[in-house]
């Protein structure tokens, strides 16, 4: 608990600080200075850049026309070396798979076939098939873990019998 000194300093801090602030709150808003003047005709001409831009489709929003599609690969792009605009701009890949493509890559290795690209979330038997002329590898495939089998998927002579109890 602040002594009564204390509190009246508190109270005198506070209120320096409280008038600091409202004289320049008043003296930003009511100068006319050519400074000021220049930086508001500055400011209202890049609002009216980025409102040209926006409604030129290069911005997508709620209630705006919708992206140009981006341009068509001159060839095929190669999937273990392409960024996330050159995969975007195949067919059928978004933004966010292009993503997941990408990451998948970085994490796990190049994918070196369309075996390795079907790894990804997202790219099933169909997509493979629309992507199979537009696409290609370059680099060899990481090796992978041995995976160890389950037990159902071991042959029936190398299973071994379960052991009941037979005691008493």
């Amino acid at each position: 608990m602040p002594t009564p000194a204390e509190r009246k300093a508190l109270v005198f801090f506070a209120t320096v600080i409280a008038l600091g602030a409202s004289t320049r709150a008043y003296r930003t808003l009511h100068s006319r200075s050519p400074a000021d003047v220049q930086s508001r005709s500055a400011l209202e001409r890049q609002i009216q850049a980025a409102d040209s831009a926006r409604r030129a489709g290069f911005r997508k929003g709620k209630h705006d026309r919708p992206l140009k599609s981006p341009p068509k690969p001159a060839g095929p792009v190669d999937m273990d070396v392409a960024g996330t605009a050159e995969i975007e701009s195949l067919r059928n890949i978004g933004p966010a798979l292009a993503r997941r493509i990408v990451a998948d890559r970085d994490s796990f290795g190049p994918f070196g076939s369309m075996d390795g690209l079907s790894r990804v979330k997202g790219i099933g038997p169909s997509m493979v098939v629309k992507l199979g002329s537009s696409v290609t590898f370059s680099l060899v495939p990481r090796p992978t873990n041995t995976v160890i089998p389950r037990r159902s998927e071991l042959p029936k002579a190398r299973r071994k019998p379960h052991r009941r109890d037979t005691s008493p």
